[in-house]
């Protein structure tokens, strides 16, 4: 899993005191994740220099009006992800994750707020989780009403591109996969079974769309009845995380950076940890669950 982690430092013992003392002083702690706290489960982030997508490939994320507007662009995506999702979904939760879920269960945590789409949260265990940018895992018609899970769907898919295979060029953070060009001409793309619209979509906020302000309200709740925010594995390039950074800036909560790079928010950080996650969140676990 390594191989996804971008080059870091050993933690150091200052940063570490800090950072514990942050958390264990905080009445109500609200946690805001990123692509970060997953590269130790084997999901490459975006950005991190050597193993981020953008620095091994001139891919890019779909973006949703593309996706919404072009049908071939629609065929693109779901042949990918639909080499890409086997991978993706045999990912498992890490140290990171798995700690994160015995805080929540040990009342250290009173909110988590993850800008990933993977899931491994909530298969580590922990239930008090918005996902800002929504799942992988639920599939849905932007035509009717008609909804169904991931897994369901990937059989859904195979029944019409039985022959289809393609060998994975690049994984990347959100079950694509870069695989021939000319392989995806192949693929089927799937209709829904409902109205036959070959608008399904994921559950997941694309590029170039916005989160749903019901979710952006509820984040911001959690947000104002909390007294401190720690940040884990995110580089807040994306304003739909970094919005929070600055309102908890705005209304005088403390704030608390943990990731291996710089970020967007460092400026605004009480405290700043430059370490991999599961290291630091290993360590509280010896001394403090």
């Amino acid at each position: 899993m390594q191989h996804c982690v971008p080059k870091h430092a050993a933690l150091l013992e200052s940063q570490y005191r800090a950072l514990e003392e942050f958390i264990l002083s905080a009445r109500r702690l609200l946690v805001l994740t990123g692509a970060g706290l997953s590269t130790e489960s084997g999901i490459p982030d975006y950005r991190s220099e050597g193993v981020g997508l953008y620095d091994r490939t001139k891919h890019r994320p779909i973006q949703h009006m593309e996706f919404m507007t072009d049908s071939q662009a629609r065929r693109r995506y779901w042949a990918r992800n639909y080499i890409g999702f086997p991978v993706f979904i045999s990912k498992v939760p890490n140290t990171a994750h798995k700690i994160l879920a015995e805080m929540e269960k040990s009342h250290q945590i009173d909110w988590l707020v993850t800008q990933n789409v993977d899931r491994l949260h909530q298969k580590a265990g922990s239930n008090k989780v918005t996902e800002l940018h929504g799942t992988t895992n639920i599939v849905a018609c932007q035509t009717c009403n008609y909804v169904t899970d991931r897994e369901s769907f990937q059989r859904f898919m195979h029944t019409s591109n039985k022959e289809f295979t393609a060998d994975i060029i690049n994984v990347t953070p959100d079950a694509d996969a870069e695989i021939d060009v000319e392989l995806i001409k192949k693929f089927n793309t799937p209709l829904c079974p409902d109205c036959g619209s070959d608008l399904l979509k994921p559950q997941v906020v694309f590029f170039g769309s916005n989160v749903v302000k019901e979710k952006v309200a509820h984040c911001y709740d959690k947000l104002h009845r909390c007294d401190k925010i720690l940040v884990a594995g995110s580089s807040l390039q994306v304003m739909s995380g970094y919005r929070f950074l600055l309102e908890a800036n705005r209304t005088q909560k403390p704030i608390a950076v943990l990731n291996i790079g710089e970020t967007r928010g460092d400026h605004l950080a009480n405290v700043k940890v430059t370490a991999r996650c599961g290291e630091f969140f290993e360590r509280y676990k010896t001394l403090n669950l």
